[in-house]
Parts: C-alpha cells; structure tokens; sequence
C-alpha cells in the first residue's frame, strides 16, 4: 500500500470538506445545533423553570360580608406559583381572552363562595346548615395539557382553603362545576396535535426547494434559462406559485388523513378557507428559507444538510411539539413563522374561534410579514450569489 497515495486522498477529502460550508455544517454544526435544539426543547438548557398556566378569575364575591375567603382562595391559587393569576370583570371579557387562548382556563367564583364557606365552618358536622356552591372553570380546549393539569391544581388549592388541615367531608359544601370540562375530554391527544401536523407538512419544502434549485443549477438548467426571453422575475413567480401548490397538495393530503383516523373539526366553510390561506402565506416563507439554502449549497446533496438550519427550529419550537416544551423553548418558538400558523390553527379548529378574532389577525399579519422578508431575501440572494 501506498502510504503517500493514501495520505494524498485524504488530504483532498479535508481540504473538499473544508472549502464547502455545508459539509462543514453537516460534520459541526448541525450535531451542535441538533443537541442545543433538543436541550431547550426539552429541558436539559433552561429546564429549571416551572411550568405555568395563565388563570383567569371573576371574583363575584369580592364585596360580600364573607369576602375574605374568595381574597384567600385567590391567594392560595397565586402562591402555587403553577398558576398566574388575572383578574376579570366579567365572564365575558374573560371568555373572549379564553377563546383567543391568551388565558388557558377561566375560574368563577360564584357570590355565596364566601357564605358557603363560613356556613361549613359553623357547622363543620351538620350538612343542612350548609349554604352549598359551584364553582364553574372553564378550559382551553386547544390546550391538552392545561385541560389535565389544572384542575386538580385547582381542586387541592380549593381543599386547602376551605377545609384546613380537618378531614374532609362527603358530601362538600363546595364543587367544582364538571359540565365545563365535557367539551375537552371529548378531544383526543391527535386532536391537539392536528395543527401543529399541518404547519410540520409545509416546513419541510425548505428542503424540497432548495434541492430542486441545485439540481437545475448542477445541470446547467438555470444557465440555459438565462439564454431564453424569461426573466429572473417570471421564472422566480413560477417556481413560488409551483410550490405553493405543491405545499397545499400535503396540506390537503394530510388533512384528508386526519379525516381518516377520525379528525373532526366542528368549523364552517370560512374557517377552512382562512387556514388554507395562512398555510399558502407559509409556504412562501419556506420558498424563501428554501431559495437562501440554495445560495448556500453547491450541490442538492449540500442543500438538504443545509436546510435543517431552517426545519429544525421550526419543527420543534412552532409545531405539535412545542405544547410538551420547557418554557424557555416555548418563549424562543415566537421567533419561527411556525408558531404563529400553530396558533391560528389551534384557535380556529380548537377553540373555535371566528375568523375575525384579533389574535388570529395578529397570527396572519405575522406570518405574511415573514414570508415577505424571507421570500423577497431568498429572491435577491439567489439572483446575485445562487445562480453560478
């Protein structure tokens, strides 16, 4: 064997890997970016934080001769430090920041709270001088895990408060209202991840982009064109509306599977319409994510490494995956256009909300600003560094 052969190969190999960035991102970057994406995802960067849940409250017993006791159960539902509490008015300014999913429970606390409560204590032992109440809690819907989680917060705090340390009778002055939870439980785990499914399905067409300009430009296509009357403008407006027909063909096809296993939004012709038209607004983004890789990378090989820089933040911070993430990584997931399209899904098929809601608009002003910078940044580099 020879030894100088040999040691002259692998010299070419490092100086190759070297002198092309993507290569090197696949060899470095990208096991550091998968590690950093999976430590803030789930915990291991940022994971001493608690998760907390947004808690509405109307208090209609805040003026009664008893309300000390709906001042002392707000309290003790603050210091669980799991539950941020927010004061409403009214139950229907608290319903409307539920809807919009601002807020992932709304708790009511009715005016006897605080007689029902002095009536126990009266008469801890004797039920027929008890004055009896119902809470009523409603839930987010969208939210699978705010729907598990508080209201049994919500049923310990409400123990501790009104029976002590003394054993608990049955039956109790005091209930949490069940029929608010019947809409959430008839929801399934593939239900609250169907939207974040249907933004997970368009992100990959970064990838799909970006191999596709390569493989024109390794074959000379791109070169061709430029010899023809088409314009860089006409040829970039094809390639955006062909992929964005594309991106609706798997949105649709992952919808009609979600159909399928037994997805069924109760939602109107606007609804659907509105969703279909915030997926092809982030289409275009991804056009643009992919249009960016291809100015990066000289071969389709190179390309899909590089794409991940774009899928993966996306697909962990903005899908079905960033409901289970520690709260730092659900901070960081509002600087991906992905969330945003998660969002207004959720809120549109979830918690049925109108089309007209402002949280909604917010979602679609978003991400039609996104796509624009993306696919207006991914035009212009390609036009001056991708094409050669």
């Amino acid at each position: 064997m020879n030894f100088q052969r040999v040691f002259s190969l692998v010299e070419k190999d490092l100086k190759r890997m070297i002198r092309e960035p993507a290569t090197l991102f696949l060899i470095i970057l990208f096991p550091v970016i998968l590690t950093i994406a999976f430590g803030v995802s789930f915990g291991a960067i940022g994971g001493t934080q608690s998760t907390t849940y947004q808690l509405g409250v109307v208090n209609m017993d805040i003026a009664g001769p008893y309300q000390q006791w709906s001042q002392h159960f707000i309290g003790n539902l603050t210091d669980t430090e799991i539950l941020k509490i927010q004061d409403y008015s009214s139950n229907e300014t608290g319903q409307a920041d539920l809807i919009q999913g601002k807020i992932q429970a709304l708790l009511l606390i009715p005016e006897d709270f605080g007689q029902s409560c002095d009536s126990f204590w009266n008469a801890p032992t004797d039920p027929s001088l008890w004055v009896n109440t119902t809470l009523t809690l409603y839930l987010d819907s969208g939210s699978m895990f705010a729907t598990q989680a508080i209201p049994p917060i919500i049923q310990e705090v409400l123990v501790a408060t009104v029976y002590g340390t003394q054993p608990v009778p049955v039956p109790r002055p005091i209930q949490i209202g069940s029929p608010s939870l019947v809409q959430a439980s008839k929801l399934t785990a593939f239900d609250y991840m169907a939207p974040g499914i249907f933004a997970y399905s368009a992100i990959f067409l970064t990838m799909t982009v970006a191999q596709s300009f390569t493989t024109d430009r390794e074959n000379g296509l791109l070169r061709r064109i430029n010899t023809t009357p088409t314009t860089s403008s006409e040829f970039m407006t094809g390639q955006a509306v062909s992929n964005m027909f594309a991106a609706l063909i798997q949105v649709a096809l992952v919808f009609a599977m979600a159909y399928v296993v037994g997805y069924r939004p109760n939602v109107n012709a606007a609804t659907f319409t509105l969703a279909f038209v915030i997926m092809s607004i982030f289409a275009l983004c991804n056009v643009g994510f992919g249009l960016i890789t291809a100015t990066l990378a000289k071969s389709s090989g190179a390309a899909t490494g590089l794409a991940f820089i774009f899928i993966i933040p996306q697909m962990f911070l903005g899908t079905f995956v960033g409901a289970a993430l520690s709260p730092s990584a659900q901070a960081a997931g509002k600087f991906v256009p992905s969330y945003y399209v998660t969002d207004a899904l959720t809120s549109l098929f979830l918690r049925g909300a109108p089309v007209s809601s402002p949280k909604i608009l917010l979602d679609l002003l978003v991400v039609s600003i996104s796509s624009v910078i993306a696919l207006l940044s991914g035009i212009l580099l390609f036009r001056k560094y991708g094409k050669t």
